[in-house]
């Protein structure tokens, strides 16, 4: 598997994100705040063979400027990339697939390194929720 993050792995359906958080279960894994959901099928929506799409926010309460939210979302973007393959093959084995949404809830910006090690936390805790609902 590359190590990509392609446009069908981006949340972008409006229909899924009001799904996500009117019926979606809550995270909290700081630095971020992760909203997720259990889908049947996303293929129908959007055609893609990914096993899960994400959202990553930045929010303007909590970074006036835009380029300090462009830097954290390029940080997240980028350690996500570079870990999520243990979050694809978890939820390939189960055959489900997943929407999420990650909120950076931190006031000021992480170090790379730093923020690699929240996320693979993050995606731990996750495959434990995960595991736990199903």
């Amino acid at each position: 598997m590359a190590f990509t993050f392609k446009k069908e792995e981006h949340l972008c359906s409006r229909q899924l994100i009001d799904q996500l958080y009117s019926e979606g279960h809550r995270l909290m894994a700081f630095p971020y705040s992760v909203q997720w959901l259990v889908v049947p099928d996303l293929s129908p929506l959007t055609s893609h063979l990914s096993p899960c799409q994400v959202m990553i926010v930045a929010p303007k309460r909590k970074f006036r400027h835009a380029v300090d939210r462009n830097r954290v979302r390029r940080l997240t973007r980028e350690c996500y990339r570079l870990r999520k393959h243990s979050l694809y093959q978890f939820l390939e084995e189960r055959n489900i697939s997943i929407i999420f949404s990650m909120v950076y809830i931190h006031n000021e910006i992480m170090t790379f390194e730093h923020l690699g090690h929240k996320m693979d936390k993050l995606l731990e805790s996750l495959e434990k929720e995960i595991t736990a609902t199903l």
